[in-house]
């Protein structure tokens, strides 16, 4: 498919990425389906995918992908944590409908159901993963993608890419890859120019997964390499009010006003203890409470 068109054959660069990202890398085991995928197998058993056919299949993809009108009824699914970022961003960039995390039985099949969709394509990141979502795609007739590995089944998969899809960062260039392949097609882009969108730069680990802990570590670092922007001299907006201040002459004494005097407070009659007049306070009590009783004794009752 892409020996006809110079604008669709492998480039050294894709090819790179493919490497470095151990794209090729499959699993220790074989499923039958996709040995006419695999290149060889290393000597502790691994087998090796054939980069060549993935970038085949790449392109088959994404043209089914692009011959979709409305890019809404395109579906992807991923349940697998750290696929979901890259799931995300394809979603966004291509304007498809994602579903991430856990897959709701029914939801291409039960018509009741509040998350009910009817797709006219679904792409999903790992077939044995996402089998909920494959065996409703068959059972409705809906067309399915999907990134296999070497142990990956191929039941009801209509175009299987075959890659690494256990691995963070191949699974994130594929859904780039795939992601680019789709607007080239459709004339959003074109291979001079790269993958560019609104004027900024799309790079591959845009779609990489990252670690909450990494993320958190990250912000607490930054936080405490706050620098001070003007060390050792006072910001601009403080410089402006101080030279408001002096100008006006609020740090100048002014002049013809006598000093405040000190008050005396010899003239002040002294506080009296609050001890001694309760004591003196329940010594009267006492003495009219024994007058009162001797009145009440020389009484006649």
């Amino acid at each position: 498919m892409s020996a006809g068109l110079e604008s669709f054959a492998l480039k050294e660069e894709d090819a790179i990425k493919l490497l470095a990202c151990q794209t090729h890398v499959g699993a220790a085991n074989c499923d039958f389906q996709m040995e006419q995928y695999v290149w060889k197998r290393r000597a502790d058993g691994v087998h090796i995918i054939h980069l060549r056919k993935t970038w085949e299949k790449l392109l088959l993809a994404a043209r089914a992908i692009a011959a979709i009108d409305n890019p809404a009824d395109v579906c992807v699914v991923s349940a697998r944590p750290y696929a979901q970022r890259a799931l995300l961003k394809f979603a966004a960039h291509t304007g498809s409908t994602p579903i991430f995390g856990r897959f709701t039985p029914g939801c291409l099949t039960n018509q009741i159901q509040k998350q009910f969709k009817e797709p006219r394509l679904l792409i999903v990141s790992d077939p044995r993963v996402d089998h909920q979502a494959v065996t409703e795609a068959s059972y409705v007739g809906v067309p399915v993608i999907s990134f296999c590995n070497t142990d990956s089944p191929l039941k009801f998969i209509d175009i299987a890419i075959p890659c690494n899809n256990k691995g963070v960062q191949s699974i994130g260039l594929m859904w780039w890859l795939l992601a680019r392949e789709v607007l080239l097609i459709k004339g959003k882009m074109t291979r001079q120019t790269g993958f560019i969108l609104d004027d900024k730069e799309i790079m591959p680990d845009l779609y990489f997964y990252r670690n909450p802990e990494e993320q958190e570590k990250e912000e607490l670092v930054e936080t405490r390499e706050v620098k001070e922007p003007w060390p050792g001299v006072p910001p601009p907006e403080v410089a402006k009010i101080d030279e408001v201040v002096r100008s006006i002459g609020m740090y100048q004494t002014i002049a013809g006003v006598e000093p405040a005097k000190k008050l005396d407070f010899s003239m002040v009659e002294p506080v009296s203890d609050w001890a001694q007049e309760t004591e003196r306070a329940v010594q009267l009590d006492t003495a009219q409470q024994q007058e009162w009783g001797a009145s009440t004794q020389n009484s006649n009752w």
